[in-house]
């Protein structure tokens, strides 16, 4: 069985997943493919410094992704340039490191992939588990832990699909507004449904 593990931003996602691989499954995680592709050397990078230039390059010849991040927040047009650049790349690993763990007779891998709904990914998943919390705790929870400040938070909670409209897609939901007790008893509630426990 593939898992499509997803959320938002701040909405503890990482969380679930840490809880998932404590469990012996294997999460491939599409923020990290996502670091490993525009590594210095791979061809998602060299695509990026042709299309944003050098100045998105660092002093130790690393992508400064704080400085690509704020160009594209704001430019519609350059985001989908990234994406257009970045997601095929992440597809292709993440295939690739499902294989392989297929090879090695993994029977349950979880992709953990924040825009699994909308990249309309389902294809390549069996269930979309969802990591749900409301708006105004995503809010807090991201103000808390990335320290930008209101106006970034919201700008980084509004270039995603709302999480209560992700809703609809799940085939099961973690609602994550409350302990970290009460998540982890959801989860495993849901693998006991889909016989995984």
């Amino acid at each position: 069985m593939i898992i499509g593990l997803t959320g938002g931003i701040a909405s503890g996602k990482s969380f679930i997943a840490n809880e998932l691989e404590k469990k012996g499954f294997p999460v491939i995680d599409a923020d990290k493919v996502a670091r490993e592709v525009v590594e210095p050397g791979e061809d998602a990078f060299h695509q990026i410094v042709e299309t944003f230039g050098k100045e998105v390059v660092g002093e130790d010849g690393t992508l400064l992704r704080k400085k690509l991040g704020k160009m594209i927040f704001a430019d519609e047009e350059k985001r989908q340039a990234l994406n257009n650049i970045v997601h095929p790349a992440i597809r292709k690993r993440m295939i690739h490191k499902k294989e392989q763990l297929e090879k090695e007779g993994a029977e349950v891998i979880v992709l953990d992939i924040p825009l699994l709904v909308e990249n309309k990914s389902f294809h390549v998943v069996d269930k979309v588990l969802l990591v749900y919390v409301d708006e105004d705790v995503q809010k807090e929870r991201l103000m808390e832990r990335d320290k930008q400040g209101e106006e970034d938070a919201n700008n980084r909670i509004a270039s995603q699909m709302p999480l209560k409209e992700k809703k609809a897609f799940a085939d099961a939901i973690i609602d994550n507004n409350g302990t970290k007790e009460e998540s982890i008893r959801q989860l495993n509630e849901i693998l006991k449904k889909w016989n995984l426990e």
